[in-house]
This record gives structure tokens, sequence and C-alpha cells, in this order.
């Protein structure tokens, strides 16, 4: 199973990950709460929230929760779509925010300077031979490495967790 990912630029993420799915099945990940749900949030956060308004346009509230080990914190994030070509390509921007969906500052919930109010994110679903589906995550916009490295290695943890949900066994 493959399992690379590249760094971008200062200001950009760029992870990938191939899942043992067909991309119409792989597009259900980001599009139904119920899937959201299992993958959102990196290695021991669950996601408790996924309220899914999927269409160009509107917005989703997602949430991820701490484990009780780093206090059982909740943060919330909005995506809102400004692209979608199913089964292929997604684009929102995302934004922390409070529980009701109102924005927020990164700071306002404890992020370090270096990440933008807003982040452009692309998604890209690409089939593979063998009813597989490689995924591809490209953040924007980071203004510092430290920022990017940091939602970096979150984002890995997120792609990791959508493959073992669709991983053959």
């Amino acid at each position: 199973m493959t399992t690379d990912s590249s760094m971008g630029s200062a200001k950009e993420v760029v992870v990938s990950r191939e899942l043992d799915v067909p991309p119409e099945v792989a597009w259900k990940a980001w599009s139904e709460p119920e899937q959201v749900r299992q993958w959102w949030g990196p290695t021991g956060f669950s996601c408790p929230r996924a309220d899914m308004d999927f269409r160009v346009g509107g917005t989703s509230l997602v949430t991820m929760q701490a484990p009780a080990e780093y206090g059982g914190f909740q943060m919330h994030n909005r995506w809102t779509y400004t692209g979608i070509v199913e089964p292929s390509r997604i684009e929102f921007v995302s934004m922390f925010a409070d529980d009701t969906g109102a924005m927020v500052a990164p700071a306002e919930v404890g992020i370090e300077s270096g990440v933008p109010n807003e982040v452009p994110h692309l998604v890209e679903l690409q089939p593979l031979a063998g009813g597989r589906t490689r995924v591809t995550v490209t953040e924007f916009g980071y203004t510092t490495e430290q920022a990017r490295d940091l939602s970096q290695g979150g984002q890995e943890q997120v792609m990791d967790k959508m493959q073992a949900l669709y991983r053959r066994t």
C-alpha cells in the first residue's frame, strides 16, 4: 500500500493516500456525514459532529474532539464549498469556527501565527487500476514553515485514518 506524501512550498501542504475503493466510494468519505465522522481529526481524536451541506455554496461544520488525556476539548471547522466535480474534485475554504459555525481567528482557538483565517483546500480523487483511488489533499496559504509543518502532520494523520477506513482486509 502506498502512503506517499510530498511537501509543497512554505505556503502549501500536500498529502496523498491510496484507498482500496473506487472514486465513487471514496467520494462518500467527503460527502456523507457518517463517513466524515469516521476519519476527521488527527490520531486519537474523534469527530462527534459533521453537519454536511455538500454543494457549491454550501457550508459544512465538522467538530474534532481531543482525547481525555489532552483535555477533551472540541475544535470546530467550517468548510465552504467553492467547486465540486463528482467524483474527482472538491474545492473548499476551511476556517476555524465556534459551535454555531461563526468564524473565529486561529489565535482565538490557540493556533499559532502563520495559519490564515481562511485556508483554501483542493481534494483530488484519481482512479487507479484495480478499483482503487489516489486521494490528494492540498491546503494553501500558510505563511510560515512551522504552521505548514503543523498542518502537514495533522493532515497526514487524518489521511491515515481515511486510508484505514477503506483498507481491504
